[in-house]
């Protein structure tokens, strides 16, 4: 065991902090401490991490993904999350890092990180070992399915070297509001309310089409709102089994149909429960506008914030 410095001594408040209070940061990571399989979420990366040779050794594995976590959870860019290490002592105590005896991994480094999950899709191979894990602590996919889709922002500005906007993303219109970006579309266990499916598409893309990519295939109710009205043809070539308890359109002719409504307003008591894993995202973890271009590197970034909302709302299961 090595012998800690005074700078690792003052981090951890040893003596030297005798009236300090524990932040909200400071629980929440303490919590995620806790409850994130490292150990799993570890395995998935390893094969793909480079090895120590004989050049300069790699940081640790864990090291760099504690580091990653900590980006996305406060909505952190590259340099903006060294330096953030570098100033909070919660966020050097979380990942682990001795000032009297390291540096903080540098930005680059980190770029270098995100670009190593982006190339080997291991965003996606980690939401799913979340997935893998929660099941294993008896969180079991269930047979209802809510399916949502929700718009993440990109820059609409031409303002950039290519004179251009993203090519990849696109805009489209929800109620009388144009946006220009990307769509997120999730499948939602729903009885545990955690995410079991996703699909990245560009804005543009119509809320039905990846709709069998969001189902398991062992639903006996999938709920949605009025996007995914009618599309019962689409849900059963996936879940033969099912039955359709999206909202369905309650104006005909001019004319309000309370029965309709009504039902609509029942079902929609479960299909609110996708809500809570976009507060999650975009509220609480800010990945409400994209910060890289493509559909690809942001593809990865909401996979992972996925997997993390997903530990984050299973957390009281977790730590039992």
């Amino acid at each position: 065991m090595k012998q800690q410095t005074l700078a690792m001594a003052a981090d951890q408040g040893d003596g030297y902090e005798q009236y300090r209070k524990l932040t909200k940061r400071d629980t929440f990571l303490a919590t995620m401490e806790q409850i994130v399989p490292w150990q799993e979420l570890c395995s998935v990366i390893e094969p793909h991490y480079p090895k120590a040779g004989n050049g300069r050794p790699p940081i640790g594995l864990e090291r760099m993904l504690r580091m990653y976590f900590v980006q996305h959870w406060f909505n952190l860019a590259d340099e903006a999350c060294e330096e953030a290490l570098l100033d909070s002592t919660a966020l050097r105590r979380f990942v682990g890092i001795d000032l009297g005896r390291e540096r903080v991994p540098d930005g680059t480094t980190l770029l270098k990180f995100r670009r190593l999950l982006e190339k080997h899709k291991l965003g996606e191979a980690l939401f799913a070992k979340v997935g893998e894990v929660l099941q294993a602590r008896g969180m079991k996919v269930g047979t209802g399915t809510i399916v949502d889709a929700t718009i993440i922002g990109a820059p609409s500005s031409t303002k950039n070297a290519d004179k251009q906007r993203d090519p990849e993303m696109h805009q489209t219109r929800k109620g009388q509001q144009w946006y220009f970006g990307m769509k997120m579309h999730i499948g939602v266990d729903s009885r545990t309310g955690l995410a079991h499916s996703a699909v990245v598409t560009a804005a543009n893309v119509h809320d039905k089409h990846p709709l069998p990519e969001l189902l398991h295939g062992n639903e006996q109710r999938v709920y949605g709102d009025s996007a995914y009205a009618s599309q019962r043809a689409l849900i059963e070539s996936k879940a033969p089994q099912t039955k359709d308890f999206t909202n369905q359109r309650v104006r005909r002719d001019g004319e309000i149909d309370e029965v309709e409504r009504s039902k609509n307003h029942n079902k929609s008591k479960v299909r609110a429960r996708v809500e809570h894993v976009f507060a999650v995202v975009k509220r609480l973890w800010g990945f409400a506008k994209v910060r890289y271009r493509g559909l690809a590197k942001n593809a990865t970034r909401s996979f992972v914030v996925l997997g993390l909302a997903n530990i984050y709302l299973a957390r009281q299961r977790l730590a039992a």
